[in-house]
């Protein structure tokens, strides 16, 4: 994403967490007012952290909406509505450090196994998203930063979904997707 659209993102990110603040219900984006790459339908997810620490993140992986609503109402989402998290208070803020990932449509991996799953998988540039019946989880590439092992990596990733590290079917399904993150 060219420099002159990170900030104007860095900014909607930052005008829907302060409305959400103010408001209690998500900011309405009018599409128009942004270049139209910035229209496109596009799924983002949008980390928070404070002093390092994560403090919330919230994303979608298919891209249902221009990329400005998606990325409001992640944003919006991340402060507010992450389970893992009580919702952001006004102190907060300030200390908000902000990150956006634009994420490319997923594609499936073709895989016999999971050691051949294993050698596809590409680590610091995948993200990737585990679906086995009702249960799916997705880990993003900077994930990798805590993970830097393949074998590990995916043995979180069964764990998020619900599943035992050491769980193994031949209906798991992965697919792969690129972020641009800034």
């Amino acid at each position: 994403m060219e420099h002159k659209y990170q900030h104007q993102l860095r900014e909607l990110v930052k005008e829907a967490i302060s409305y959400g603040l103010e408001n209690n219900h998500p900011l309405q984006v009018d599409v128009s007012a942004y270049d139209s790459i910035l229209q496109e339908s596009k799924a983002t997810f949008v980390t928070l952290n404070i002093h390092g620490n994560l403090r919330g993140c919230i994303g979608s992986l298919s891209a249902d909406q221009a990329l400005v609503i998606d990325l409001a109402n992640n944003a919006y989402s991340a402060a507010f509505n992450d389970p893992r998290f009580p919702p952001l208070q006004k102190e907060e803020f300030e200390k908000l450090e902000y990150h956006i990932s634009i994420l490319t449509k997923p594609s499936a991996i073709e895989f016999n196994d999971e050691q051949d799953l294993l050698l596809k998988i590409r680590p610091n540039i995948d993200g990737l998203v585990l679906s086995e019946g009702s249960k799916r989880a997705t880990f993003l590439p900077s994930v990798w930063e805590q993970l830097p092992e393949s074998s590990d990596f995916l043995k979180h990733l069964k764990m998020k979904a619900g599943l035992a590290d050491n769980y193994w079917s031949d209906t798991i399904s992965i697919e792969r997707y690129q972020v641009d993150t800034f």
